[in-house]
This record gives C-alpha cells, structure tokens and sequence, in this order.
C-alpha cells in the first residue's frame, strides 16, 4: 500500500490553508474531524464519488491540514490539531465553531481576523 506524502509544519503556509478551505467539501470534512479524532475517508465522504473524495483529501493533505494513515484497506484521517494550533493560533476554533453557528465562511475569516487583532477590510 502506498505511502501518503504529508508536508512538514514549516512547509505550510496560511495561503495554502485557506485554498483548502474554500472548498466547501473539504470545509465540510474539516469540520467534521472538528468532533472526532479519526475518521475513515467513506465516513467524510458525503455520498460523493470515490474520485472526487480523493482529490479533496488529497488537498487537505497537500496543505497541511490533514495525517492520512493507512490501516488495512482504509485511509484513517486526522486534523493534525497540536501542529496546526502552534503554527496559526485559533484556526480549527474558528473551522469548528461555523459548524454550531451556521457562519459563513466570510464571517469566520472576519472571527479569525478579530482574534488575531487584525483589522477587518471594509466590503
């Protein structure tokens, strides 16, 4: 079984991360493992196509956001929480808490930007 490529912390950057997060799939997975600490690709994938499913975790991966881990015939997949919270402080809180308010993906860029201490850009 092939071995999944993962980038090491200092390789992400935050561009990469919000690519992957534009995406409202892999918003939606990310959300997901949010609440869980592992989950099979089948239980993210929302009754989507093998293929397109892949591509998206391949994405997330790609980015940083997501370990990829075979065990046996599936892929186990976890945010990779610790190392994302020491690289960009608040970031999965924010991912996480558009799931129990509804947000938009604009307002939790506008959270995160609050957070941050960083002044919001007028529309």
């Amino acid at each position: 079984m092939r071995i999944m490529k993962h980038p090491a912390m200092h390789e992400i950057s935050i561009e990469q991360v919000f690519y992957a997060l534009s995406d409202p799939v892999r918003l939606e997975i990310v959300q997901k493992l949010c609440v869980t600490d592992e989950a099979t690709c089948s239980a993210l994938d929302g009754g989507r196509p093998k293929s397109s499913v892949s591509h998206h975790f391949r994405v997330l991966r790609e980015a940083g956001l997501v370990l990829t881990r075979n065990e046996g015939v599936s892929h186990m997949n976890a945010l990779r929480r610790t190392e994302l919270d020491e690289r960009f402080p608040g970031l999965l809180d924010v991912v996480g808490a558009t799931i129990a308010s509804g947000a938009s993906q604009a307002a939790a860029g506008a959270v995160l930007l609050q957070k941050q201490k960083l002044p919001l850009r007028s529309p």
